[in-house]
C-alpha cells in the first residue's frame, strides 16, 4: 500500500487493508510509519532517510492525496520539480485551492487558486507549472532565495528566464514584486551547479568583485579543468561543500582535486576555497580574495 502510494497513506487506506487504530498506533510506536499531520502517514524508514526536501515533498504527496481539488505551490510545488531551494521554511506544505481566502491549518497554507494559472501533473500529482513555482518562491521569500531556485531550474534547461518572466505577469505581480522578479532573472546564471555556487556568486558580487563562473583555465600541458569562479585575471575561487569527499571514492576526489589545484598555483593562479561556513563571514571572504589578489599581484 505504501509502495502504491508513494510512500504516504491515511487512516482510510489503513483500515481499508484492515490496520485499525490499535494497529496504527503499534506501528507508529515502533517507527514502521510516521504521523504526519492527524489521518496522515509515511513510511518510517523512508522519513528517517530522506533529507528535509523530501519530507516536504512526502508531506506534500499525503495532503494532495486528502485535498483532491487541490494543487502544490510555492516551495512544496518547487520540491515536487526537483529545484533546489534555500532560505525556505520546509516544514509547511503550501497548495492552492478554492481556499477564499490563504489561511494556515495544520501544518498546510492553504492559497486562493490564482487567475489564470492552471496545473500541470507531476509524478501524478497535481502542481502549478515550474515556472510559476519559481515566481511563487521568489515573490514569498525574497532574491537570494528565488535566486538559487531560478539557477538550478536553468542550469537543468528546465525554463527560460521569458517562461518566468510571463508567469510573473500571470500571476499579476506589480510593483516592488514585479520589480525584485526581474531583478533575479537578470542575475540569474545557468552556469552555476549548486545551491553553494549561487550563494557564492552573490556574496562575491555584493563584495564588489568582478568576476566569472565556470572558467576553463589551461597550461602548457593543456587543459587543467574548470573552475567555479575567476575573479579578476587570476584568482581561482571554489566552493567546496565536502560532501564529495566522504568514502573511498572521495579520497580519490581528493587527491585529484589536490594535483588540480597544484597545476592551477604552477600556473600562476591563486586558488580560495570556500566551505559553507564561510558563506556567512563576507568578511573572511573579502581578505581572502584580497591576500590571493595580492600573491599573484
Amino acid at each position: 500500500m505504501l509502495a502504491a502510494g508513494g510512500q504516504v497513506c491515511t487512516t482510510a487506506r489503513l483500515r481499508a487493508i484492515e490496520i485499525d487504530a490499535d494497529a496504527t498506533e503499534r506501528l507508529v510506536r515502533s517507527g514502521e510509519l510516521v504521523r504526519l499531520r492527524r489521518g496522515l502517514f509515511a513510511a518510517g524508514e523512508t522519513w528517517r532517510s530522506t533529507k528535509p526536501e523530501a519530507r516536504l515533498a512526502l508531506c506534500t504527496r499525503a495532503v494532495l492525496g486528502e485535498r483532491r481539488g487541490a494543487a502544490a505551490s510555492h516551495a512544496s510545488a518547487a520540491v515536487l520539480h526537483g529545484l533546489p531551494l534555500w532560505g525556505v521554511g520546509l516544514s509547511t506544505v503550501e497548495v492552492i485551492c478554492s481556499s477564499p481566502r490563504r489561511r494556515l491549518r495544520g501544518g498546510v497554507r492553504l492559497h486562493p487558486w490564482p487567475d489564470g494559472v492552471e496545473a500541470e501533473v507531476v509524478d501524478g500529482l497535481r502542481v502549478v507549472s515550474l515556472a510559476t513555482a519559481v515566481v511563487q518562491v521568489i515573490a514569498e521569500h525574497g532574491h537570494l532565495p528565488g535566486l538559487v531556485s531560478l539557477d538550478g531550474a536553468l542550469h537543468a534547461e528546465q525554463v527560460t528566464g521569458a517562461q518566468v518572466e510571463a508567469a510573473g505577469v500571470a500571476l499579476g505581480l506589480r510593483g516592488q514584486a514585479a520589480g525584485r522578479l526581474r531583478r533575479v532573472v537578470a542575475e540569474a546564471d545557468p552556469e552555476c551547479e549548486s545551491v553553494g555556487e549561487t550563494r557564492t556568486r552573490v556574496l562575491l558580487r555584493d563584495l564588489g568583485l568582478s568576476l566569472r563562473s565556470q572558467v576553463e583555465i589551461f597550461d602548457r600541458r593543456g587543459k587543467i579543468g574548470r573552475v567555479d569562479f575567476l575573479v579578476g585575471e587570476r584568482v581561482v575561487v571554489e566552493f567546496d561543500g565536502l560532501v564529495k569527499y566522504e568514502g573511498h571514492e572521495g579520497r580519490r576526489a581528493l587527491a585529484a582535486e589536490k594535483a588540480r589545484e597544484d597545476r592551477l598555483r604552477a600556473a600562476g593562479y591563486a586558488v580560495v576555497r570556500l566551505v559553507w561556513t564561510d558563506l556567512d563571514q563576507p568578511e573572511r571572504v573579502l581578505a581572502m580574495v584580497q591576500q590571493a589578489m595580492a600573491r599573484v599581484a
